[in-house]
């Protein structure tokens, strides 16, 4: 398996910072908040970045807003204010931030586009989400939308625009519909990516500046990688 680079305050793919709140561009194999596996979070790389930057004594105030799989890639917002939390939460909260991400799938969908509709059921056990066709107890609506915008020798790029913000809802629909993403053993993919990533990438984000109600649009680079590459 090849080591996976993991962020750190020397390396930090900073997209956009200001006073209130600071975007990264989050690499494969980053956690953003601390878990069971006890490694270090990209919330506190972020935190040590800000603290090295701005030579702050003390703790560094910074909010989580919203996560991303550990394997997968891309944007990720962090408040640096109390005062841009709350109003962050409530913005990903009603889904007035608009997500548009980019996967790696073997199989051509049957369609070029479509808006999908599903009833996700999530596994806690498993870590893991089941998309169905029906309501099923205790399954929760997901809906996305996605179109195939490029052909590569031996898999697809399709672009998805999310309208729920599910558990794994991206993995899980597109192989509800036989697309399962390049690396994504979990989700039906024949074999794992070398270094444990999956071929998910957040790649554009848009929502109204929290305090200053200005509109930021936010398009982050999907990882070096060859198969990335050839996208771009």
């Amino acid at each position: 398996m090849s080591k996976k680079e993991h962020s750190t305050i020397d390396n930090l793919q900073v997209l956009f910072e200001d006073n209130h709140l600071i975007i990264i561009n989050k690499r494969p194999g980053d956690i953003v908040q601390g878990d069971k596996t006890g490694d270090l979070p990209l919330s506190e790389t972020v935190k040590g970045y800000l603290k090295k930057k701005y030579d702050k004594p003390g703790n560094v105030y910074l909010g989580v807003v919203h996560r991303l799989d550990r394997p997968t890639s891309g944007i990720v917002v962090f408040a640096k204010t109390s005062k841009a939390l709350p109003r962050l939460n409530k913005i990903f909260a009603e889904k007035d931030a608009k997500k548009t991400y980019w996967a790696i799938v073997k199989n051509s969908p049957e369609e070029p586009e479509k808006r999908l509709v599903h009833y996700m059921k999530r596994n806690t056990k498993q870590n893991k989400s089941y998309a169905h066709s029906n309501v099923v107890s205790e399954s929760k609506k997901a809906i996305l939308s996605y179109r195939t915008i490029k052909k590569l020798d031996r898999y697809y790029l399709l672009e998805v625009d999310l309208e729920t913000g599910r558990h794994h809802q991206i993995r899980s629909q597109l192989t509800a519909i036989g697309c399962p993403i390049k690396g994504d053993l979990k989700y039906g993919f024949d074999r794992s990516n070398a270094d444990g990533s999956i071929h998910l990438h957040a790649r554009k984000l848009r929502l109204m500046h929290p305090v200053k109600k200005e509109p930021i649009e936010i398009i982050a680079s999907p990882p070096n990688d060859p198969i990335w590459n050839a996208c771009l």
